[in-house]
C-alpha cells in the first residue's frame, strides 16, 4: 500500500507531509516522558523487523493479488502508539529515500496510512478494548486480527481519498474504492494472524513489554537479550533469504489499479515537484526496488530487446540483490529508529 508519486498531487502531498511532520514532533514529545534505556533497542530491532517483513508479498488466493504485512499493529502493540508511530516513519523513510518503495512526495501519506491510522485509531480503540490489560492468547489472537483489519481498511480509504482529492490519476473514485476495501480486507486477516504469532511470542517470553506498553509506563531495565536476540535472527532470516520467496503477483494498490483504469502504474509528471522528487530519489535510492542498479539499456538494441518474448522471472527469485537489500535495508531502519529514540532519550535526561 505504497503510493508512488502519481498518484499524489503537490497540494495533498504537501498537506500529507505537514501533517506527519506535527504528528512526528507531537510523538517525540509524548515519548521522552517515557522513553527509557529497554525501549531504545526495541525500536530499532523492531525496525529492522517490519522492514524486512514488508518484503515479504504473500499471494491473495482467486485474486491474482498479493499482499504485504503492514506492521503498525506490532509496533503499537509492543512499543505504544508514539514509539510506534516513530518507528514506522523511520521504516517507509528509509524503503523511500534508499529502496525506491513509495514515493518521496507521497512519503507523507504512507507515513499516515500505515502508521498513524494503525497505531493512534485501531490500537487503542479495538486492540486495547479487546485485550485489555490481562491478554490472554484468545484475546490477543481475536484483538489482532480486528484491529488489523481496522487499521488496513482505513488505509486503504485514506490511499483512496488521497487520490480523488489529488484528481491527477485516470481513477474512478467508486470503482476504486470497491476494489481497494475488499483486497485489503484479505490481507488484514493475514496481517492479523501474524500480528498474533509474533505478539503471542513476545507475550509468553516477557509480558511486561505488552503490559508497560499498553499501560505507557517506562519498562525500566527489563532483561530482553533473548527477545532482542530472536528478532533480529528472524529479521535477518526474513530479509536475507525469505525474501526470495516474495510473490510477484501486484499487490493490493497494483491490482485495483490495474483493474479500475487497465494499469498497475502511473507515470509521474515530467516537470514540477513530481520530476524534482524523482531526480532526487534517483540519486539517494542505491537498492531500487530492492536489488542492484541495472545498467541502461544498449539504444542500438533496443528494438531486437522489445521484439523479443518476454522471460518470466524464476520463483524462488534467488537475488544476491535482494538479500543485501533485506540485510541493509533492515539494518538501515535498526540505526534510524534507534538513533530517534537515543537521541530522544540522551535530551530527555539533559532537561
Amino acid at each position: 500500500m505504497h503510493m508512488a508519486d502519481a498518484l499524489i498531487s503537490p497540494a495533498v502531498g504537501g498537506a500529507m507531509w505537514a501533517a506527519t511532520a506535527g504528528l512526528t514532533l507531537y510523538s517525540a514529545k509524548k515519548l521522552k516522558e517515557n522513553l527509557d534505556d529497554s525501549q531504545t533497542p526495541l525500536m530499532g530491532v523492531l525496525g529492522a523487523f517490519i522492514f524486512a517483513a514488508q518484503m515479504i508479498n504473500f499471494t491473495i488466493p482467486a485474486t491474482g493479488s498479493s499482499g504485504h504485512l503492514g506492521g503498525g499493529m506490532i509496533l503499537a502493540i509492543l512499543l505504544g502508539p508514539y514509539a510506534a508511530f516513530i518507528t514506522m516513519a523511520s521504516v517507509l523513510t528509509v524503503q523511500a529515500l534508499f529502496f525506491a518503495d513509495g514515493g518521496l512526495l507521497a512519503l507523507g501519506c504512507n507515513i499516515f496510512n500505515l502508521g498513524f491510522l494503525p497505531c493512534f485509531i485501531a490500537y487503542p480503540i479495538i486492540y486495547k478494548k479487546i485485550a485489555g490489560q490481562c491478554p490472554t492468547r484468545r484475546r490477543i489472537l481475536v484483538g489482532a486480527i480486528a484491529a488489523s483489519i481496522l487499521g488496513l481498511q482505513l488505509g486503504a480509504f485514506g490511499v483512496v481519498l488521497e487520490t480523488l482529492f489529488s484528481g491527477i490519476s485516470e481513477l474512478p473514485f467508486g470503482t476504486f474504492l470497491l476494489l481497494m476495501q475488499p483486497i485489503h480486507l484479505a490481507i488484514g486477516i493475514v496481517e492479523g494472524l501474524v500480528t498474533a504469532a509474533v505478539v503471542t511470542f513476545i507475550w509468553k517470553a516477557r509480558p511486561e513489554i505488552l503490559n508497560m506498553a499498553g499501560a505507557a509506563r517506562p519498562m525500566g531495565r527489563l532483561a530482553m537479550g533473548n527477545v532482542l536476540a530472536g528478532l533480529l535472527v528472524v529479521a535477518a532470516v526474513t530479509g536475507g533469504v525469505l525474501s526470495w520467496f516474495a510473490s510477484d503477483r501486484p499487490d493490493g494498490l497494483e491490482w485495483s489499479m490495474f483493474h479500475t483504469s487497465g494499469k498497475e502504474k502511473f507515470e509521474p509528471a515530467e516537470k514540477g515537484l513530481h520530476a524534482l522528487f524523482a531526480r532526487f530519489q534517483e540519486k539517494t535510492a542505491f537498492l531500487p526496488d530492492y536489488g542492484f542498479m541495472k545498467a541502461a539499456p544498449d539504444k542500438s538494441g533496443e528494438h531486437e530487446a522489445s521484439a523479443a518474448p518476454e522471460k518470466k522471472e524464476p520463483w524462488p527469485a534467488v537475488s544476491a540483490g535482494t538479500s543485501v537489500s533485506g540485510l541493509v535495508g533492515g539494518t538501515m531502519a535498526m540505526g534510524m529508529a534507534g538513533f530517534i529514540g537515543f537521541a530522544l532519550k540522551k535530551r530527555h535526561r539533559q532537561r
